[in-house]
């Protein structure tokens, strides 16, 4: 039996996996790995960004005697190689990468698992190809919009000024009347000194927008592949129509979907996750985490992922 959840965090104890290993794309060379249960339901993990890459805690979301989890570090992310590249890094080709895994693992249909970036990765896989999802578990909504990317580079600074302050004062004066493409100039910068740099403060921004606590939070070794991959996604309105997720919900709307979301949640906020419940109607489900932002490890957030997980389980059984 697995052990209890933990009660501060709420998560399943640390797990191996089972088996990993890569497939080859093209020129990238992709990470993935399997944990808990081979013979279990199929759970695909998609983490977000884009370029965050996936973590050993992401593991602790399943319980390992229920569900066969497979995570994937998405092109340029985490341990797939060559790291923080964009060549050959769009939306269409992240859906043909998660289709080639799950054909290569010989899963037929698998639940869908993603949060921020990976809930409109989720989607638009779904939406491509609905007959290989069994349903969603989606947390912290963002739909790609450009309105959305706007509120990243603009709107959450009213309310982590000190974050926002930090962020733009990387840029010149000049550089700040275009925010995103300015960044994007550096981050793809020949220097590496000049790309660092503008990752460090990039990252530096998002992880201290969070979570409910404003702290500020270096992105480490994956700085560079989270802010270099996000712009560009972000200058090219991330490689799908705008309002294509809420246009052809039609296509999953058969399907289950349980999607949780912080009330307060700055980096995606609440509006993008109710446009999205009332746009799938009735099988999905929208429920709130009254004290929590954006971060998946927020306790409250963590139970309610745990439980939609049960509840998709139990009603596609």
């Amino acid at each position: 039996m697995p052990q209890p959840l933990d009660k501060q965090t709420g998560l399943y104890p640390p797990l191996s996996p089972f088996a990993s290993g890569r497939i080859r794309r093209g020129e990238h060379s992709i990470y993935y790995e399997q944990s808990g249960n081979p013979e279990g339901l199929p759970v695909f993990f998609i983490h977000g960004g884009p370029g965050a890459g996936c973590a050993p805690v992401h593991r602790q979301l399943f319980n390992p005697q229920k569900y066969h989890v497979i995570l994937m570090d998405q092109r340029g992310s985490g341990r797939s190689e060559p790291f923080a590249s964009v060549r050959d890094n769009t939306t269409q080709d992240l859906i043909g990468d998660i289709d080639h895994l799950r054909a290569e693992l010989g899963i037929e249909k698998m639940i869908i698992f993603g949060g921020s970036w990976g809930s409109t990765l989720g989607l638009c896989y779904g939406i491509a190809h609905p007959d290989r999802c069994l349903g969603f578990v989606l947390r912290g909504i963002f739909l790609g919009s450009r309105a959305e990317i706007d509120w990243f580079l603009h709107g959450m600074g009213k309310f982590y000024p000190e974050a926002y302050r930090r962020f733009t004062s990387h840029l010149t004066d000049a550089e700040r009347r275009d925010i995103l493409n300015s960044y994007h100039h550096r981050l793809t910068s020949p220097s590496h000194t000049i790309a660092m740099a503008a990752a460090r403060a990039w990252s530096s921004y998002e992880n201290s927008c969070a979570t409910l606590a404003a702290v500020t939070r270096d992105g480490g070794s994956a700085a560079l592949s989270l802010a270099l991959i996000e712009a560009h996604y972000f200058v090219s309105d991330c490689f799908i129509p705008e309002g294509h997720i809420l246009d052809n919900l039609d296509v999953i709307s058969h399907l289950p979907g349980y999607i949780v979301q912080g009330r307060h949640d700055v980096i995606c906020p609440p509006h993008s996750a109710d446009a999205l419940h009332r746009g799938w109607g009735a099988q999905a489900e929208l429920v709130y985490a009254d004290d929590a932002g954006h971060s998946a490890f927020e306790p409250s957030i963590t139970r309610l992922l745990i439980r939609s997980l049960e509840q998709l389980t139990h009603q596609i059984a």
